[in-house]
């Protein structure tokens, strides 16, 4: 996979998010060390904390109690093994967010990517890899279904064979990804029906459907065995979770957990506080219902 053109992507999403900076930084009132509640696996989504060096960040990890890190590849697993920092959910294959299985002409070099890069997830002893749906481009939605379902259903059997899950991130296409065709839960969910599969899943970022369509904990309640994986995010400007934004985690991580999920919710808010670790560590409390 080109790796780096992945992460060109990701971190171009990434500039463009942070000038959303709100105007709410502020020092933590209270650095004490809190003890997890652990109903939920925490994780968190290591380019919101890009800055920090790894092993810096993950010795911070081992402080605050989290246990996985998403959105990395086989660079990161040998020193995150080594603090044991488990990988939620897995890059490395494909060519980002815009281009992706919606495109018929992208399926032949896509498939021999995940195809070799499924059994390495698995040898590392994890189990979620990010796939998406690529932009619109003048597509219909039913055809692009249509696309990503014939192109994804070649690579199920060596998902399945590895224990494996695909999963497809629902983005937004009004404020951060103009033009992406997985920006809506329905849309999602047929798809996941079309490939029929266990090992194709949804990854549900909440920051990312409460600008698409709202209703969160309703669509978690209808379509959570679709969901694979989560991300939070404060709405507007994907900052820190608590007040200075419109969704109540709390309620939201309470709607989860009686779902059922055993899975990882992972923090993708980007800090505003100079304190990084403390608003991560904030948005862990918050959410350690």
């Amino acid at each position: 996979m080109k790796r780096r053109k992945f992460i060109g992507t990701s971190a171009a999403a990434s500039v463009g998010l942070v000038a959303c900076k709100t105007t709410n930084a502020m020092a933590p009132s209270n650095t004490e060390s809190v003890k997890l509640k652990e109903n939920i696996n925490h994780s968190v989504c290591r380019w919101c904390y890009g800055k920090i060096p790894l092993e810096d960040f993950l010795k911070s990890l081992n402080e605050l109690g989290i246990k996985a890190m998403d959105l990395t590849g086989p660079e990161e697993w040998p020193l995150m093994k080594k603090y044991g920092i488990h990988s939620s959910m897995c890059w490395g294959a494909g060519f980002g967010i815009e281009k992706g299985w919606n495109d018929l002409s992208l399926h032949e070099e896509l498939i021999a990517d995940y195809s070799q890069h499924i059994p390495k997830v698995a040898a590392a002893g994890y189990t979620n890899l990010i796939c998406f749906s690529g932009n619109r481009n003048g597509m219909d939605d039913a055809e692009g279904l249509k696309n990503c379902a014939e192109g994804l259903k070649k690579i199920m059997p060596i998902a399945e064979k590895h224990g494996v899950v695909i999963q497809m991130e629902l983005l937004n296409s009004k404020v951060n990804h103009p033009d992406y065709m997985c920006d809506t839960t329905p849309w999602g969910v047929e798809l996941c029906k079309a490939i029929g599969s266990e090992n194709f899943k949804l990854l549900y970022d909440i920051y990312h459907m409460q600008i698409m369509e709202g209703d969160i904990i309703r669509n978690i309640q209808d379509y959570n065995q679709y969901f694979g994986h989560y991300h939070t995010g404060g709405n507007p400007g994907r900052n820190e979770i608590n007040d200075t934004q419109e969704l109540f985690y709390p309620a939201i991580m309470k709607a989860i957990l009686a779902t059922g999920y055993t899975g990882y919710v992972a923090q993708e808010f980007i800090p505003t506080w100079d304190d990084k670790i403390a608003a991560l560590k904030e948005g862990i409390t918050i959410c350690d219902i």
